[in-house]
């Protein structure tokens, strides 16, 4: 079982559900199993009103160069706010 985690700069990663998360992260709420988690991670991130579809043309990762945070294993998206 995994979890969805975000962290201040609203990027969200995969961890494992019965671990606590590292220093900066906090469960969002979601849990499945790891292909689950990705595939709401990604749905987050194409759906109505993501970063990837704002109308100022701003993308994911272009606040913080792009790079994912650190500590949680797996970080996968950035979302800008």
């Amino acid at each position: 079982m995994f979890a969805v985690v975000i962290n201040d700069e609203e990027q969200y990663s995969v961890w494992p559900a019965h671990r606590e998360p590292p220093a900066g992260w906090q469960p969002e709420g979601t849990r499945g199993t790891r292909e689950e988690c990705l595939a709401w991670i990604a749905d987050i991130r194409t759906g109505p009103g993501s970063a990837d579809r704002r109308p100022d043309g701003e993308q994911h990762g272009q606040r913080g160069g792009g790079q994912q945070g650190q500590g949680a294993e797996e970080a996968v998206a950035g979302r800008t706010g």
